[in-house]
């Protein structure tokens, strides 16, 4: 802190420095005295082994613990899609011959990052997926495994892990080829590995609820608040119900059951796109949720007279 002329106090007053803004802040009145400034503090890293008082030279990004190198390689990517390590010339001569024991988790690392990415998902999914595979290929036993399923795989759990689930049909469609077959396999032999499902080494995979798809479901078919908030309701409602069905089939037959009640009525075949569930089988879960509509459907939202006109199964 340091003290400056504020013209709303009328006097000089403490001055609180905001770096992440750039602000200066008086710390009396909070008007902003000045905007945009530089910090000029240290950028360096200081390193474990050298002496606490003397700035170390500027490097470059944050280590990467999965690595053995720290991640202080490069991979940039070539326009045909192939990707090479850069360092220096000479590391990137002694990296072709194969000699970097992290080339493999460095492609891995961007292969998960670009697959996240494309899902919209947020940092700490894809670090939680990096973390799983660098585990599962520490012990050694994923050789000739199809390795796009494997990084599919470890998506899809990291997904569930961080409450943020992704259907196997939404991680397939990043997948680079993967099926769902594939991927789904592969998720079988890393919980068993990792023995993630009786807490293993790392966190319980959790279970899903249909309504962790719907608010995204829901976006996807451009519903209003209403029914995006009637649909929420509606689907926690269901899960009183013995409705022997997955979570996801279960978000698409009330998500078709919401708008059939609303002036926007929605297409089967829009909603069979948008949560990825085949209009058969939401049909088919529609016929178990229909004897239950008038306990699982909020009052607020339709009145038991468009419940009777709602079309019988």
């Amino acid at each position: 802190m340091s003290d400056a002329f504020c013209s709303d106090c009328k006097r000089a007053t403490e001055v609180v420095f905001d770096r992440s803004a750039g602000d200066a802040i008086c710390s009396e009145c909070g008007l902003v005295l000045e905007s945009h400034s530089i910090d000029e503090t240290s950028e360096w890293r200081t390193f474990a082994n050298e002496s606490g008082n003397n700035d170390a030279v500027r490097v470059g990004g944050p280590n990467n613990p999965l690595l053995n190198d720290g991640g202080l390689s490069t991979v940039i990517a070539k326009p045909n899609g192939e990707s090479v390590d850069f360092l220096s010339s000479a590391v990137n001569r002694w990296q072709k011959h194969g000699s970097n024991p992290d080339r493999g988790l460095i492609l891995a690392f961007k292969t998960i990052d670009t697959m996240a990415e494309r899902l919209g998902l947020v940092p700490i999914i894809k670090d939680r997926a990096n973390e799983i595979y660098k585990r599962v290929q520490d012990q050694k036993s994923s050789r000739g495994r199809n390795q796009d399923a494997l990084l599919a795989a470890c998506l899809y759990i990291a997904c569930r892990q961080e409450d943020k689930p992704r259907t196997v049909k939404e991680i397939c469609s990043v997948a680079n080829g993967a099926t769902k077959k594939e991927i789904g396999r592969a998720k079988e032999y890393i919980v068993k590995q990792l023995g993630l499902e009786n807490g293993g080494q790392s966190v319980e995979m959790g279970t899903i609820h249909a309504g962790d798809f719907m608010r995204r479901f829901c976006s996807n078919l451009g519903m209003n608040h209403q029914a995006v908030k009637a649909a929420q309701e509606s689907v926690k409602k269901s899960e009183e119900f013995d409705i022997r069905r997955s979570p996801i089939t279960i978000a698409a037959a009330v998500i078709y059951i919401i708008t059939q009640l609303s002036d926007d009525k929605k297409p089967l075949k829009d909603i069979s796109v948008a949560t990825g569930v085949a209009e058969g089988t939401i049909k088919n879960s529609y016929k178990d949720l229909y004897p239950h509509v008038s306990k699982i459907i909020p009052t607020w939202y339709a009145e038991e007279e468009d419940l009777k006109n709602l079309c019988n199964p």
